[in-house]
């Protein structure tokens, strides 16, 4: 069996508004990858700032996916800015957006890589492939003004806790103007409607909360991705996906930070163990 992984982050953004977390959820899943997973060094590519960009991206895509076999295992995470545009290929028949994530050489004049872009890449893959996904980011911008990110009670201004969602310009959104009651954003990256059995998304929120960008413990992290890996720590990678999810949940919302993480995968991968191949216990 194969292994390969495709870790991005970007903290430093060419020109948009920069994150603090983002590199830091990449170092902690390469250990997760390591650590449990049987990962080496070549298996696993990484792209922070400046080298993610959308080519650079789409580049080590094609790398990701590349001759891959049934039972090879891929992942793929990404920690940075994310967004929507109005859709114009006609294709999203739900709540008439792409979604899409932020490379480092962001603008909105197509410079972005939209869900169309990532089912083109994933969907060829062969039965037997299984990809593993991870998103922490947002999505939606729907309510994004009057969330709470929620942070701990005692961090002072010096430490802000950080939305990971990019509104689009008020160009952008004019294109939409007069259709905001159609916009019902129910769907996220490689959805249900889109992702074969053997697609596994952890999103780090719902479709109407944004990921949040926070100082914990010391250091900034992706609030999901940081209790994510904890858990993976703690438990020694025996948990179930079922199991990884309800407790990522749980600290996240002890911790009061106003997200709930999503799992999409069938009921076969959620009952398996975390970042493992279908099936194995």
């Amino acid at each position: 069996m194969a292994r390969r992984a495709l870790l991005v982050g970007i903290n430093d953004y060419k020109g948009i508004n920069d994150l603090n977390g983002c590199v830091n959820d990449v170092t902690n899943i390469r250990s997760i990858l390591k650590t449990y997973l049987g990962f080496t060094n070549a298996d696993i590519r990484v792209l922070l700032n400046s080298r993610a960009s959308k080519a650079g991206i789409l580049t080590r895509l094609q790398w990701l996916v590349s001759g891959a076999k049934a039972g090879d295992y891929l992942v793929f995470q990404y920690s940075g800015h994310g967004s929507q545009i109005r859709d114009r290929d006609g294709d999203e028949l739900d709540d008439h957006l792409d979604e899409l994530i932020c490379p480092w050489d962001m603008d909105w004049d197509g410079t972005y890589i939209t869900d169309d872009d990532l089912n083109a890449i994933f969907t060829k893959l062969p039965a037997g492939v299984l990809l593993e996904v991870f998103l922490d980011s947002c999505h939606s911008g729907t309510g994004v003004r009057a969330v709470d990110l929620g942070r701990p009670a005692e961090l002072g201004p010096e430490h802000p806790t950080l939305s990971r969602y990019l509104p689009p310009p008020l160009d952008v959104l004019c294109r939409a103007e007069g259709e905001e009651d159609e916009l019902k954003p129910t769907r996220r990256l490689l959805s249900k409607a889109r992702a074969a059995d053997h697609h596994v998304l952890w999103a780090g929120c719902r479709a109407n909360q944004t990921s949040a960008d926070a100082y914990i413990n010391g250091s900034y992290n992706g609030a999901f991705t940081y209790f994510f890996c904890k858990h993976m720590r703690d438990s020694g990678g025996t948990l179930s996906r079922k199991e990884l999810l309800a407790r990522v949940r749980a600290s996240l919302r002890y911790n009061s930070y106003d997200q709930v993480p999503q799992l999409e995968s069938d009921a076969t991968n959620r009952a398996a163990r975390a970042l493992t191949p279908k099936g194995k216990k």
